[in-house]
């Protein structure tokens, strides 16, 4: 394999672009020429590809988003999509290809594999809800994102003795909700994987609030509801002060912190070395610190799983 694509797929997560930069270099290193393929696989319907070199990388290890920008593709889950995108590989003379993104992105790696074309899919989502790796590109960044965000709303509603209601990202994985909600001591952790009773909610505000407590931090993935709705039910339960605060887009930029920049090079150039030794159709991750490689279809067919001695953790420690 002489020629390998490269490109990024669904919601952009910094890290994305630390990725790239390993696949690229890593190619290089091995003299295999890259090509970018820009705004996911539309961009690969379209035929926007150009060759990178050593210096098209530079200076982006640093840079949230994605320097290939990112774009969700309806048309490349049709058949003809797809058959459209494989020739555009073809007229470039492209062997392989590297998939950054999530799981969406992770069906279109497959779909290529299945049409005989030789795939390497590389996990970057904030949600952190890709089965057969510990940590996904971006969950870390973002999680940092939402803990610096509710220590300053903390301090405001320690100064207002109020209730706030943080909404944050996870349409189906609560893993950011509960790693930050854990990491700031919130009162209430509420996930899609699990079914909170509002009333228990209720109930225990109305302890807090009885045994002299003056603020209360409930965190909420998007999963769950709106944090709007949520709030609006506490207040009228409660008659407590009550606030609410929609993280939202926040969450997916910024400099990617350095666990991040390490674990996107590390993955992007271990899927460059599994292409070479003529792996396909798989997943790189990682898993107690160490590298290893699934594959696609077995990890789409699993279900995300909650860490539940930290979800129980987190009910311990707010009581």
């Amino acid at each position: 394999m002489k020629r390998i694509g490269v490109l990024t797929s669904g919601g952009d997560s910094p890290g994305m672009n630390a990725a790239i930069r390993a696949v690229v270099r890593k190619a290089i290193f091995h003299d295999v020429e890259v090509y970018g393929i820009y705004s996911g696989y539309a961009g690969l319907i379209s035929g926007d590809i150009k060759k990178l070199e050593l210096g098209s990388v530079g200076d982006i290890i640093h840079r949230g988003g994605t320097m290939l920008y990112t774009a969700r593709c309806e048309e490349f889950k049709t058949l003809e999509g797809q058959k459209k995108g494989i020739e555009q590989l073809k007229k470039f003379g492209i062997e392989g290809l590297v998939v950054i993104g999530g799981d969406g992105s992770f069906r279109g790696a497959e779909k290529l594999t299945e049409h005989g074309y030789p795939t390497v899919g590389v996990p970057g989502t904030i949600d952190n809800d890709i089965p057969g790796t510990d940590f996904t590109i971006g969950f870390d960044t973002a999680l940092n994102t939402v803990i610096e965000a509710i220590d300053k709303i903390r301090d405001t509603a320690t100064s207002h003795e109020r209730t706030y209601v943080i909404e944050v990202m996870g349409r189906d994985a609560g893993d950011l909700a509960l790693w930050a909600g854990l990491a700031d001591g919130a009162e209430t952790i509420m996930i899609p994987e699990v079914n909170e009773d509002m009333e228990d909610i209720i109930k225990r505000l109305e302890r807090g609030h009885q045994r002299g407590k003056k603020h209360s931090i409930i965190v909420v993935a998007e999963g769950v509801g709106s944090g709007v709705e949520i709030g609006k039910v506490i207040q009228d339960k409660t008659d407590l002060e009550t606030r609410v605060t929609v993280l939202g887009h926040i969450q997916r930029g910024g400099s990617p912190t350095a666990q991040d920049r390490v674990l996107a090079s590390r993955l992007g150039a271990k899927a460059v070395e599994m292409l070479l030794e003529g792996q396909a159709g798989k997943m790189v991750g990682i898993e107690n610190n160490q590298l290893v490689s699934h594959e696609i279809d077995e990890v789409l067919a699993r279900p995300h799983e909650l860490d539940n001695a930290m979800y129980k953790l987190s009910k311990e420690l707010s009581i």
